[in-house]
């Protein structure tokens, strides 16, 4: 019911295009239906009497009957792939806006490899069974009750082999189906597996390299390869016994029609014409039984495949977006975290727990803690990338909650903890926050990041090509590309989390005036390891645990609070060490 709920949904923009492939598979098929009993007509009418001009007459029928078939047969295959085609392109479409607006840890639930698979291979096994569906649905019943109609026509005495050969294969096919459904519902997650494997080897191939786990991942690489196999090689097997049992069928029919019709011509009870047209339909019937067969033989796989889309499909975003307008407009860009408790799914405790604190607008506000304390989660809870279990965020009075998500975009510039940039250009990275951003405001951006250099140093400047992920600059570039992209957007308010580690001491001075300058007006929130970064904030939140246990100044925090004091000691010792 999923798949046809799925097909029908997605089909009915193309109604025309499906009219035209029944109309011209029926044509077709008619058309083949009648050849045999054309074929009969000369050789019991035309070679038995020696009549030339019959046969002549009765062979152009039969070209311009098999020029229609063929004309109508290339016609509905046509119109067939369009519509399957487009199809798919519409449920891929679909599958990747509904994705779009999953929540973070909507996207964590199903997995990224999963979440590729169904936009792609369960897609294609969809749109193959259309396919099939579209070149078969009409002929394929009309040939079968047609070819029986036909042959019974020809020779009623005959007719029990019909009835014993089209049963038979239907068996097979039933038993074969039976057994494959549990298989393609392995092949799709195992599937699923050999993704997830892969795109973690690819993503993390420098760590793989600088460990010399190169053996180990091959090996896991190799067990996911050889599980897929393994159940690829048992559907194998199944389709591999159809064919010969079909086949053995086909040339049982055959001989059986030549043996009993043989002696039944002998007896002249049958005519040679007509015992030839009866095995021509025959075999019309059970190729239709065939063709059904194949059609049959994806349905598993395909009915796997629509349960999987529809899964990601019917997904309900745990964060609800607000209706379009209905949020006021923020006033100023303060931000303010008001007993806000957040937790992971699973977690048995909260990562954060009633935090309370204020970011002003026109003060950099400091975020430090260990390790582990919830400094990026935290961050996370500002462009609303998570949603808090108790308490509210809000910007310039205005909940998070209440923002639709391209408000949220237009107010907060976020620079994330791994620095990524997308294939494209300089430029177009630049402009992914703010696509109108005009060429001088790019270059100011990248001044204020401390890249203009570089990228002027850059052949093509800033048309120079970047690869997924950045991949073809250095890390601390990468970070500042990063930098300059969330500055050219020009937020409200501006999110660093930890977007100086992979720079210099003097290339951090340097930025981070630079910044004070740019962001004048704006909320700035920095989360930073190192406390010369911070040092010079109007405001540190001290965080441990999850809990904010002080706040203040630098001066402040240093002679009031024991955690601060701690953080400011352990960095003075490793570097009086260094």
């Amino acid at each position: 019911m999923t798949l046809l709920r799925l097909a029908l949904r997605h089909a009915r923009p193309y109604w025309w295009w499906i009219a035209a492939v029944g109309v011209l598979q029926l044509a077709s098929t008619i058309a083949a239906l009648y050849l045999p009993s054309l074929n009969a007509r000369i050789i019991d009418k035309g070679v038995s009497v020696g009549d030339v001009d019959f046969i002549w007459r009765t062979g152009v029928q039969m070209l311009v009957v098999c020029l229609a078939q063929v004309v109508t047969a290339i016609a509905a295959v046509y119109f067939g792939a369009r519509t399957s085609m487009s199809i798919g392109r519409d449920l891929r479409r679909e599958v990747f806006r509904k994705v779009d607006s999953l929540g973070t840890l909507d996207v964590s639930r199903f997995g990224t490899a999963t979440l590729i698979t169904r936009s792609t291979n369960d897609v294609q096994q969809v749109q193959m069974l259309v396919l099939m569906t579209l070149n078969f649905m009409v002929s394929t019943p009309i040939m079968c009750i047609g070819g029986i109609i036909m042959a019974l026509r020809e020779d009623p005495g005959l007719s029990w082999l019909v009835w014993v050969s089209v049963p038979l294969l239907f068996v097979v096919v039933s038993i074969l189906v039976v057994k494959l459904l549990p298989l393609f519902r392995q092949m799709q997650d195992r599937i699923d597996a050999i993704n997830d494997v892969l795109r973690e080897q690819i993503t993390g191939i420098r760590v793989i390299r600088a460990f010399v786990r190169e053996p180990f991942e091959a090996q896991r690489y190799q067990d996911a390869n050889l599980a897929i196999t393994d159940v690829s090689v048992k559907v194998g097997n199944l389709f591999v016994l159809m064919f010969p049992v079909i086949m053995m069928v086909l040339h049982l029919a055959t001989a059986a029609v030549l043996w009993f019709g043989g002696h039944r011509v002998d007896a002249g009870q049958i005519q040679v014409g007509a015992l030839t047209a009866f095995l021509q339909y025959l075999l019309q019937i059970l190729v239709a039984v065939m063709m059904g067969t194949f059609m049959m033989m994806m349905i598993p796989r395909a009915v796997v495949s629509a349960e999987r889309i529809e899964e990601v499909l019917e997904a309900v975003p745990t964060m609800k977006a607000p209706a379009e307008g209905s949020a006021p407009a923020p006033e100023g860009g303060d931000v303010v975290f008001d007993h806000v408790t957040f937790g992971y799914p699973g977690a048995e405790l909260p990562v954060l727990d009633d935090v309370t604190f204020t970011a002003r607008a026109g003060r950099t506000t400091a975020i430090v803690g260990s390790t582990g304390s919830g400094k990026t989660t935290l961050l996370g809870l500002v462009p609303r990338l998570f949603e808090p279990q108790q308490g509210a965020v809000t910007i310039g009075g205005v909940p998070v909650s209440a923002l639709g998500r391209h408000q949220i975009a237009g107010l907060v510039g976020l620079v994330p903890q791994k620095p990524y940039l997308f294939s494209g250009t300089i430029a177009s990275n630049l402009r992914f926050g703010r696509p109108e951003a005009t060429e001088d405001e790019m270059w100011h951006a990248l001044e204020v990041a401390q890249a203009a250099e570089f990228v002027r140093a850059k052949p093509r400047g800033l048309e120079e090509p970047v690869a997924q992920g950045g991949t073809n600059v250095s890390g601390g570039q990468r970070q500042r590309l990063c930098i300059a992209r969330a500055l050219a957007a020009d937020p409200q308010v501006y999110l660093f989390d930890d977007s100086f580690s992979a720079l210099d001491v003097t290339t951090d001075a340097l930025l981070r005036e630079a910044l004070a300058d740019a962001t004048e007006g704006a909320t700035v929130i920095i989360v930073a390891q190192r406390i010369s970064t911070i040092r010079t904030a109007d405001h540190i939140v001290v965080l441990d645990g999850g809990k904010v246990v002080g706040e203040g100044t630098h001066d402040a925090l240093l002679a009031s609070n024991e955690t601060y004091r701690e953080i400011v000691e352990s960095q003075m010792s490793i570097e009086g060490v260094a």
